[in-house]
C-alpha cells in the first residue's frame, strides 16, 4: 500500500494514513486502499479492535484539492460514484469490532468524516475539527451527515454543516464528538490502550452494540 500502513498485534490493529507530505489529504488511491484493506481486515478475522491514526502533523486535512480542482475544470470524469467512495468509510462503522480514531492536528472535511466513521474518537489537545464542504458548494456526503447528528443532535450538527465552522478539541469533547482529549504526545498510547481494553471484551457483545 502507498497511502496506508497496517499491522495487527494481540488482536489490536493499527491502520495509519501515510501521506504526511500532503497532510494526509485523501485521493482516489487512498480511498481504493481503504476499501481493500477494510475487506482484507474483516476477512482475515484477526482484529478485535482497531486504531485509525495519521502520520505527520495532522490526522487528515480532507480531500486532496487536486480532485476538487479537477471537478471544477471538468477533468475528473473518472471519479468513482459517491456510493463507491463511501465504502472506504462505512466499513469502519460496519466492522464487527470496535474502531477508535486517534485524531491530532486537524480533521477537516473528509478527514472529519473518516474520524466520525469510527465508533470512538480520542483527540489530541489543539486538534481542529470541521466540515468546510459548504465553502466548496458541496456537503459532507461520505457519511458525516448521517453520523454527526447521532452524536450531537440534529440542530447542532446542522449548525456545523451549514456554517462550516471549525471547533477545537475542547469544544468537540463538550459536544460529544470526542470521547477523550489527551496531550498530543500521549495520543497513540491512549488510543491503543482503549483499543486493547475493547479487544478483551466479548466480540459478540461489541458487534451487537454497534
Amino acid at each position: 500500500m502507498n497511502t496506508l500502513s497496517w499491522s495487527v498485534s494481540d488482536g489490536v490493529g493499527q491502520l495509519r494514513l501515510i501521506r504526511p507530505e500532503k497532510r494526509n489529504a485523501q485521493n482516489l488511491e487512498m480511498w481504493a486502499e481503504l476499501r481493500q484493506v477494510g475487506y482484507d481486515i474483516i476477512r482475515a478475522g484477526e482484529t478485535r479492535a482497531l486504531v485509525l491514526s495519521g502520520e505527520g502533523p495532522v490526522f487528515s486535512a480532507g480531500i486532496d484539492l487536486g480532485l476538487l480542482m479537477g471537478q471544477a475544470t471538468g477533468e475528473a470524469a473518472s471519479l468513482p460514484a459517491v456510493e463507491q467512495v463511501q465504502h472506504a468509510f462505512t466499513w469502519l462503522r460496519d466492522a464487527p469490532f470496535a474502531t477508535v480514531a486517534a485524531v491530532h492536528g486537524a480533521a477537516l472535511g473528509a478527514g472529519a468524516q473518516l474520524a466520525l466513521a469510527c465508533d470512538l474518537r480520542i483527540f489530541a489537545e489543539g486538534t481542529v475539527f470541521g466540515l468546510p464542504e459548504i465553502d466548496f458548494g458541496i456537503f459532507p456526503d461520505l457519511g458525516g451527515c448521517a453520523w454527526l447528528p447521532g452524536l450531537i443532535g440534529t440542530a447542532r450538527a446542522k449548525a456545523l454543516i451549514f456554517t462550516g465552522d471549525r471547533i477545537d478539541a475542547a469544544e468537540a469533547l463538550r459536544l460529544g464528538i470526542a470521547n477523550q482529549v489527551v496531550p498530543n504526545e500521549g495520543l497513540l498510547a491512549a488510543a491503543t490502550a482503549l483499543a486493547a481494553r475493547l479487544a478483551a471484551k466479548a466480540p459478540l457483545g461489541i458487534a451487537a452494540a454497534k
